[in-house]
Order: structure tokens, then C-alpha cells, then sequence
């Protein structure tokens, strides 16, 4: 039986950012089915209209849309009708509840939610600080970052670094190696500002071999071996019980859900 696929056309007169991540956040659900996005951003007409249309009858395929010029997303509605296609409109029915509730008309501008205002800036700052400061590349960050990752490899240090930037917080992160000894400054700052990452040994194992074959590398290379794994999450235990943090198993957790988990950490 073949995999059962859909292509998801996200449409947008601004960068698209916002159906990308609602496509993404619903097709999670359906893992493993495919769902292809591609995203068609700053339409400015009723021809670029036409062209996606156009290509999205060719395939299984949904239109999804987050125009907010109004004669854009009347145009869009009026041919995905004549069309047959499967249209979901993500920001007009809020728009117009909006409207309805505070007695206003909406703005009709695009992309409003990129305006370059202070926290935009914090959010870069805040990336081009986990880049580099990623895998203690540069221990000097420890001492600088809102909060310190530690955690034995593939536990999703990297990842979380660039979830929890998005949010405006300066981290850095310390790969924890049995042959090496921890930076000293993860002593040195206030242990509630270290999280430690640990995982079920079995989860972490899959997840290597996943990782070695991904590299063209046999999966029974001593990274991804059973004893090495008890070794590594033995050393990271012991380091984080001397630093006092907390600790979060982030064995079949999303990034997404660890990132909230340490936020709500940050906020008690």
C-alpha cells in the first residue's frame, strides 16, 4: 500500500511564517503520512493567486491562506470555490471576530507581526548568542546566558537553544563527556539557571543509530552502544547532582514541549 501524501500550498501577502507553522503544528498529528508545504509568500496580485491555484489542482492538495489585503482574500475565496479546491482561510474568521467584538476595522497591512521593534531585536540577539555559544564552543557564555543547558549528546541541546532564543533568552549549552572535565563555570553560576537534559537509555540508543546511519556510519560504532550510552548518562547524573539544577527527561518529549517545560521552570 502506498504512503498516503497532501501538499499544503500556504499562501500568504507577508512572509507566510504563521501558516507554516500551523501546517507543521497539524501534520505533527498525522505522523508519519507526508505532508509536503510549499510556501508561496508576499502575493501581491490575483495573476500569483492564479498561478498557485493552478498548480495546486495538478495534486492532492489543500490551499491554506493567511491574506489579510481584503481583495486578495476575496479573489482567493471566490476561485478556490469555482476551482473545487480544499481552501482553509486561517486569519479571516479571527479578523472578523476581532472586528465584530471591539467595534474597529482591522488594518489590512501585512506582515505587521515583523515590524522591527525592540523584542524583534532581543530574538536575534538572543540567536546569534546560542550559535555561538553552542556546544561550549566558548565557555565564556556560560557566565553571560539566562540559562545553561548540560546534557550528554543528542538530548536536544541545540535545538532547544534556538526554541527558547525565539522566546528572548541568551543560552549556551555543555556537551557533558566522561573524558572531559566540565567547565568550571557551570559551578560557578546560580545552579537554577543550569538545566540538565538526561533520557531513557533505550530512547537515546535509537536515536544514535538513527544519527550513525544518517552519517553513513555502521550503528554499532561504540557512540551508540549500550555500555557507552550507561557510561555517558552516568558521568551527566553525577556532574548534575554536584551542580544541584534541575533535571528533565526529555525521553519521547518534542522539543517544543522540554522548551515549556523549562520555561515554566523560569517563570516559578
Amino acid at each position: 500500500m502506498s504512503q498516503v501524501s497532501v501538499t499544503v500550498y500556504v499562501v500568504s501577502d507577508s512572509a507566510g511564517d504563521t501558516g507554516e507553522l500551523a501546517v507543521r503544528a497539524a501534520a505533527a498529528q498525522f505522523h508519519p503520512l507526508s505532508v509536503h508545504i510549499r510556501r508561496a509568500a508576499f502575493i501581491q496580485s490575483r495573476e500569483g493567486i492564479d498561478s498557485i491555484l493552478s498548480s495546486a489542482q495538478t495534486e492532492n492538495s489543500i490551499v491554506l491562506y493567511t491574506l489579510v489585503i481584503p481583495f486578495l482574500r476575496d479573489y482567493m475565496v471566490d476561485q478556490a470555490s469555482q476551482m473545487n479546491l480544499k481552501a482553509v482561510d486561517l486569519l479571516g474568521p479571527l479578523i472578523g471576530t476581532l472586528e465584530g467584538t471591539l467595534g474597529l476595522e482591522s488594518r489590512h497591512e501585512p506582515g505587521l507581526n515583523h515590524v522591527l521593534n525592540a523584542d524583534y531585536f532581543r530574538k536575534v540577539e538572543a540567536v546569534e548568542f546560542a550559535v555561538r555559544y553552542d556546544d561550549a564552543r566558548d565557555v565564556s557564555g556560560i557566565l553571560k546566558a539566562d540559562i545553561v543547558l548540560a546534557g550528554v549528546s543528542r538530548t536536544s541541546k541545540t535545538p532547544l537553544s534556538m526554541v527558547l532564543a525565539h522566546k528572548t533568552f541568551k543560552v549556551a549549552n555543555v556537551p557533558l563527556v566522561p573524558e572531559l572535565v566540565p567547565p568550571k563555570e557551570l559551578y560557578l553560576i546560580p545552579a537554577h539557571k543550569v538545566i540538565g537534559l538526561t533520557i531513557n537509555p533505550d530512547s537515546l540508543n535509537a536515536i544514535r543509530k538513527e544519527r550513525l546511519k544518517a552519517l553513513g556510519l555502521p550503528d554499532s560504532a561504540p557512540y551508540a552502544t549500550s555500555e557507552r550510552i550507561l557510561k555517558e548518562l552516568d558521568h551527566a547524573r553525577n556532574v548534575m547532582e554536584k551542580i544541584g539544577c534541575i533535571v528533565i527527561d526529555v525521553s519521547n518529549k518534542a522539543v517544543e514541549e522540554t522548551a515549556s517545560l523549562i520555561l515554566e521552570h523560569f517563570q516559578r
